[in-house]
This record gives C-alpha cells, structure tokens and sequence, in this order.
C-alpha cells in the first residue's frame, strides 16, 4: 500500500518546526528516524496530513554524557548510542538495550527519542526510560518542559504530549554505584519485536549484600512498569541471593496480555525465566566492582 497524500516541511530551526505545528494542528507529525511512523503509513493506519521533517534541526544530534546522566538528543540513531562507550559507562542499559532494537538497517536510521515518543510498549528503549527513572525535554511555543517517564507514557502509543511540540531529548540518570545491569530478550527471530523482555538493575551494599533490585519487562502491559523486587532477596549476600524467588516475585506482579505472538501464560512464564537469569547476570557485575 501507499502513504495517504500528505504535505511535507523540512523547518530548518525548532522554532520553525514549533510555528509550522501550530499553524498546521492536530493533523501534523513529527518525522525524525521514521522507522515506526513510516509503516503505519504505508499500511494507512496513520494519515497525518503534514510530515514535519525535524531532521535539518540544528542542535539535536548529540550525546552528552555527565556524571549524572545520559542526555540523547531527538535525531540521535540507535546506533550511534550503541557505540559511545562514554554514554555506556555512566549507564550501561542503553547500549545492552539498543543492541536488542530491530536489525542494522533500522538502527542506522531509527531515532531512540522517536522510538521512545512511538511509545510502543514493546519498544526497548521505553523500557529503559522507565527503569533508569529518566525523563524527556518537550520543546512548545510556551517553552520547554521536562515530563518524567511515569507522566509521559498514558497508554499503548499514547503518550501526554499534544498540540505543537517536539520531544527534543531524552534523559538518562546514570547508574546508582555498586551497581550491575543487565538486559535479555526472546523474539522469534533475530531483529523482531521481543515476546518478552527483561531490563534489571542490581545494587549491592558495601558489605555486598542486596541493596535493591529492579526490573523493566518489553511486550509486558500496555505502558512501561517497573518493579521492585528488592523484597524477594534484600541482605543476601550477592552469591546466595534467590534470583529464583525474585523471578516468581516478578511473575506474581505483571498482568501481559495474549496477542498473536503468545499467550499470557507464556509472557508470564518468559518474565520469571528472564528476571532471574538477568538479575543473576547482573549481580556478577556489581560484585564485580569491588576492588
């Protein structure tokens, strides 16, 4: 199938950008990567009737990197966050995440903010917003606004960003010390949309006892979630700990639907495989850290 007819802008700055959205409505979209919205094109399950093409926009191509945190910007591709190594020091699940995101050719050209404004619950990199507690900088005529993750995702594709605006950047605080990640999918081929997926952050205390656990899952409900699952094995020592029992833990705590790719049953049952190899993974990397 082809795209319904649509009008194209190219703006040059943000606030050309901004003046073209307002002037065009409810009609327009944002185009950055393409590789989400183009296909819901292609197959008419969206007709905006104005792309606004951000992609000549100066200024939000960068990786900034601080002991903070991890600031991407909107026209950042996956794979140019794969491969910083200073963005994956500060905070590693970006680049286990996008190593997961699709196949080649769409990680040289799929934006991770506009997988993120996609806000498709299947997506790795919402997951990791929400994991990491990150945010996202809205650009408006009134301004720029920063929406944490919790208020930002309302539901599957539905994020609470209307009107003229652009997602400009998004941000990810860097990872808690003494801590360890890790990020493991199933997907019934390479480069498809995961089953199920599993993001989790493990963090020790200086006697290298569990602290805290946390856990993200992809395919799982309709908005990111995450989960505390620190009551499962909190002041274990790190090589005693019940991954398994946080694993049931987590199995206890999502409610996945059944689709065409798998049952609820299996989701379930992929939750508690996945949480407790990668939280296992995980811990070996914080007691790692310890010198």
């Amino acid at each position: 199938m082809k795209p319904a007819p649509f009008r194209y802008a190219d703006p040059g700055t943000l606030d050309e950008a901004l003046a073209v959205l307002s002037d065009e409505g409810a009609g327009a979209k944002v185009l950055a990567g393409g590789q989400s919205l183009l296909p819901l094109l292609s197959m008419r399950l969206a007709a905006p009737a104005t792309l606004v093409d951000i992609n000549r926009v100066p200024g939000l191509d960068t990786v900034e990197t601080t002991g903070d945190g991890v600031t991407v910007g909107a026209l950042v591709r996956h794979n140019q966050l794969l491969h910083d190594g200073a963005a994956a020091r500060v905070q590693p699940l970006l680049a286990r995440a996008t190593a997961n995101v699709a196949h080649p050719a769409i990680r040289n050209r799929g934006t991770t903010v506009g997988s993120i404004a996609h806000a498709d619950p299947s997506g790795e990199m919402t997951s990791v917003l929400a994991l990491t507690d990150g945010s996202v900088s809205v650009a408006s005529p009134d301004g720029v606004e920063t929406v944490g993750w919790r208020d930002f995702f309302v539901g599957p594709l539905e994020t609470s960003v209307h009107g003229p605006a652009v997602v400009t950047s998004a941000f990810f605080p860097a990872l808690p010390a003494r801590s360890g990640t890790a990020f493991a999918e199933v997907a019934r081929r390479k480069g498809d949309y995961a089953v199920c997926g599993a993001g989790v952050v493990v963090t020790l205390d200086a006697d290298r006892r569990v602290e805290r656990v946390r856990a993200s899952y992809v395919s799982v409900g309709l908005t990111p979630e995450v989960h505390d699952l620190t009551d499962a094995v909190v002041g274990s020592p790190v090589d005693k700990a019940d991954w398994a029992g946080a694993g049931e833990l987590a199995r206890s705590l999502v409610d996945p639907d059944t689709d065409i790719h798998a049952s609820a049953d299996y989701r379930r049952l992929l939750v508690g495989v996945l949480t407790e190899r990668t939280l296992a993974s995980a811990a070996a990397e914080a007691a790692g850290g310890f010198e």
